[in-house]
């Protein structure tokens, strides 16, 4: 057996290695697109046999290849394996590339094509049994079958990015009820304020990720409507009106996903906004794992001489030459796929505005851009609820101590002694040194007792006096 086959293409002939399901295509985007050393996202892979299979389907329906049905059967299993992910190692082209994505599509195209032919008991390049142009991409271009791909992967990993940041309020919820009783100082611009409780911190860290919640499920609307059968520029050139009828029906049924073939194919084709509105709401998420993962550095921060208020899990030792120290790396990773996401962000704007006329050749750019930030966040909900958000603990009494000893404790005393009492207890505090609790019962104006009331965790969440 040869080790080589050969393949013809419009600039001459290549030698493909003979085991391998990829083309001659193929094997001149790997040379031309030497860029990230990143391969396609399973998930565009595994949406793109979707695509294929139901272009397939489809074309099937309409009696192409009737009069070979054993054809028919083993392009329709081929495209199955691609969107189950099996043959995810013959897509080997670079996630970067020239040709608004045209370099995946006959990634896939041939190796859709090739395992076609080992079903049939055929050698791969046998073209003119099975093509990957004239029977794999039969009434399809590139500019349909990419952008509807990307939208089905997009939105299978936004139903996953949804139930991760679910389950992350869950974990805040869970901590909102756990601390609720521990009375601690609240802070505006990282100077004492008032009193709060270390629940109510939590309960507004669990209403920012409802928000994102309800705006990533909300995103599904926006990906939901797709150019599939527009072909090159939307006009539908060399597909029959039948076949641009019935894809999308068919892709929405093989998915599951509420699909609609877009009234306007060719904006459809050339516009490419709804990813920038996805990704801000990305951004938006991303803002808020931003904040809140500082926020937990903040307030873990000592554990001798910082805040010290919460102590979360320790992952890993901190350092190479301090012993003892723990650094907060959770948070750390989760702030840095923030930042990630945040940059990429305007990737994705940058390429959305930067197409031509009828179509937009930065997809791929696009797509890995959008495709890394939704796994990304997957994967930062997933570790910081698991690795830190569920173990954390609270430091009573250190929130306790703090409670006692800071002056922002005496706004809490305003409504039982006025300004001027309270005033007259924050001069003893400061001129015997002592705390202001031991300064409010020295005062004779409250007692110990009425003291512990009025900064109950009760009376600090109580709207208004």
């Amino acid at each position: 057996m040869s080790v080589t086959r050969s393949e013809n293409d419009l600039l001459g002939e290549k030698l493909i290695p003979a085991d391998v399901l990829w083309g001659i295509h193929t094997a001149r985007a790997i040379e031309n697109f030497p860029l990230s050393e990143r391969k396609v996202h399973p998930e565009l892979i595994k949406a793109y046999g979707e695509v294929k299979l139901a272009c397939a389907q489809t074309n099937i329906q309409l009696g192409f290849w009737k009069e070979n049905p054993e054809k028919q059967s083993a392009i329709e299993k081929a495209c199955s394996e691609v969107s189950f992910g099996l043959l995810n190692e013959y897509i080997v082209v670079d996630a970067l590339q020239g040709g608004a994505g045209t370099s995946t599509n006959m990634n896939v195209n041939e190796v859709i094509a090739n395992r076609a032919l080992q079903i049939m008991n055929l050698i791969p390049g046998n073209y003119e049994i099975i093509s990957p142009l004239d029977d794999i991409n039969l009434h399809q271009s590139t500019n349909d079958t990419y952008p509807t791909a990307l939208k089905i992967a997009a939105v299978r990993l936004l139903r996953t990015l949804e139930q991760s940041v679910l389950l992350l309020q869950e974990a805040f919820q869970q901590k909102e009820k756990e601390f609720a009783h521990i009375v601690k100082i609240g802070r505006t611009q990282l100077q004492d304020a008032v009193l709060t409780t270390l629940g109510r911190e939590m309960s507004a860290y669990a209403e920012a990720f409802n928000r994102d919640r309800w705006r990533i499920y909300k995103c599904e609307e926006r990906l939901r409507v797709v150019n599939l059968g527009g072909t090159a520029i939307g006009t539908g050139l060399g597909a029959p009106k039948q076949f641009i009828f019935r894809v999308v029906d068919r892709l929405r049924e093989n998915t599951n996903i509420g699909l609609a073939r877009a009234e306007n194919l060719i904006d459809g084709t050339q516009n490419v906004d709804v990813f920038v509105e996805v990704s801000g709401i990305l951004k938006a998420h991303a803002s808020n794992l931003l904040k809140i993962s500082n926020d937990f550095r903040l307030l873990n921060s000592g554990p001798d001489a910082g805040f010290a208020e919460i102590t979360l899990p320790a992952r890993q030792a901190g350092s190479s030459i301090m012993p003892g120290k723990v650094n907060p790396v959770i948070p750390e990773a989760v702030a840095q796929v923030a930042i990630r996401v945040m940059g990429n962000d305007q990737i994705i704007a940058h390429a959305c505005s930067s197409g031509n006329l009828e179509l937009n050749q930065f997809m791929p750019l696009i797509t890995d851009s959008l495709l890394e930030n939704l796994s990304l966040l997957i994967n930062a909900c997933e570790i910081f609820r698991e690795n830190c958000v569920s173990e954390m603990i609270a430091n009573e009494e250190v929130c306790k101590r703090n409670v006692e000893n800071s002056t922002a404790t005496i706004t809490a005393l305003i409504p039982k002694l006025g300004y001027e009492k309270a005033n007259e207890i924050v001069k003893i505090s400061q001129q015997e040194l002592i705390s202001i609790k031991e300064a409010a019962i020295k005062s004779n104006y409250i007692s110990e007792e009425e003291f512990y009331e009025l900064i109950s965790p009760e009376a600090v969440c109580k709207l208004g006096n």
